[in-house]
């Protein structure tokens, strides 16, 4: 039988016992749909998990008595960053879940010439807080203990001037395949467009920060597709999916 995974954000202690909040007493209930004395594993997004007992569930409160915490890893030798332009609702929510599941280190969502989904101060905000919930979810599921980090929304050009290492961008029109790179021990950073791609400048700054064109065959793919591919292909040649 499968056992279930809860994320919480603290410091894991031995024998120690926690109180939920609302809402992930809400998740254990009826989503997970535990009861008392039922077991589950608790990990705290930093690499530590301990198993748990359910202690309480009430209206009032809600415990967990925890076990003895250890460390333990699902990460990938390959630091992978993937810089995704923003795409619409679900779209989005499938790129991070699929990418937390192949083993992506970071996440930047970005705003680009042809993203869709406008997003002011308070849109923008409530969007990152929606995606980190599907990273840490995805996490649950896929067993790693490590929560990626999934950065704020930001303008295509700010994170093309900040980003490093083995730098891609992901083009139908590209000149190269990705088997022919060879990257360096910063790892790789995957550059994927939004519905519509980036335009021909965007495609020109990318290149002019360093990013090599690369295509996956003479297919057009969706923006959700590509992203997914590209990071299942580096894994498949740098990763842990080679063994």
């Amino acid at each position: 039988m499968r056992v279930p995974r809860l994320f919480l954000p603290v410091a894991l202690e031995d024998g120690a016992t926690l109180v939920l909040s609302e809402e992930r007493a809400h998740y254990l209930k009826t989503v997970l749909r535990l009861r008392v004395g039922a077991e589950l594993v608790v990990f705290d997004g930093s690499g530590g998990e301990c198993d748990a007992e359910v202690e309480l569930l009430s209206r009032a409160e809600s415990r967990l008595r925890l076990g003895s915490r250890r460390d333990r890893s699902a990460e990938s030798p390959l630091s992978l960053h993937l810089g995704l332009g923003i795409s619409r609702g679900d779209r989005m929510d499938l790129v991070i879940q699929k990418a937390v599941e192949l083993g992506v280190a970071a996440i930047s969502p970005l705003i680009a010439e042809r993203t869709v989904v406008r997003l002011d101060d308070g849109r923008r905000a409530s969007r990152w807080v929606h995606w980190q919930r599907v990273a840490q979810s995805a996490c649950e599921q896929c067993h790693r203990n490590r929560i990626p980090h999934l950065a704020e929304p930001q303008p295509l050009q700010q994170w093309l001037d900040e980003v490093r290492g083995t730098r891609l961008l992901l083009d139908p029109a590209g000149t190269h395949a990705i088997g022919e790179v060879t990257p360096t021990a910063e790892g790789i950073v995957l550059l994927s467009g939004p519905e519509g791609g980036f335009s021909p400048s965007e495609r020109a700054q990318a290149e002019a920060a360093g990013f090599m064109r690369v295509r996956f065959g003479p297919r057009i793919l969706r923006a959700e597709t590509a992203a997914i591919a590209a990071l299942t292909a580096a894994q498949l040649l740098w990763g842990d999916l080679r063994s």
